[in-house]
């Protein structure tokens, strides 16, 4: 399937709203859960996507576009957001997410890549060529993946508390 640039826009640009509604004013102790080591609670998720906008996505982005396969993209450090998610409240981080998805929105209008800039190939450090459409596709997709992890680790939060109508809970099994 091709990608539709107008339909990644429109996920991108709801996902802050979507975290706003799932997460703003949730007590500390439901930001922090987790589902065990090694992942990530609510509000590493947050400032994970803050860190992704800013470093990852558009960057990578504009060496396409720049480069094509010439250039291999710049490293992501997927751990990067950390020093941000130790220093600010969950209700920060969703604030820092909606502006810098705001100011990546305006970056991705101005890029206004049409057909052939979306067929057009980079060079991924571990998957090699792709496509700028599938890395716009990528980054909708990894939003939707975060909001499901978000949901997952709320749901397991009320684990014992369903007790035993957690068979009939699917958001209650371990992926």
């Amino acid at each position: 399937m091709n990608v539709n640039l107008g339909t990644v826009r429109e996920q991108l640009a709801r996902t802050p709203g979507v975290l706003d509604a799932l997460l703003s004013g949730l007590p500390e102790a439901w930001a922090g859960l987790d589902e065990g080591p090694g992942t990530w609670s609510p509000r590493g998720v947050v400032a994970h996507l803050s860190h992704a906008d800013r470093t990852n996505w558009l960057p990578r982005a504009r060496v396409l576009l720049a480069s094509g396969e010439a250039e291999v993209f710049p490293p992501f450090d997927r751990a990067g957001h950390q020093a941000a998610e130790a220093a600010q409240s969950l209700d920060e981080l969703l604030d820092d997410f909606a502006a810098v998805r705001a100011e990546s929105l305006r970056a991705l209008d101005a890029l206004n890549p049409g057909p052939a800039e979306l067929a057009r190939r980079g060079t991924h450090p571990e998957f090699g060529p792709v496509t700028l459409g599938q890395l716009l596709a990528t980054w909708a997709a990894h939003d939707l993946d975060h909001v499901l992890q978000i949901t997952r680790t709320l749901g397991g939060g009320y684990r014992e508390a369903v007790g035993p109508w957690q068979a009939y809970l699917r958001i209650m099994r371990p992926t």
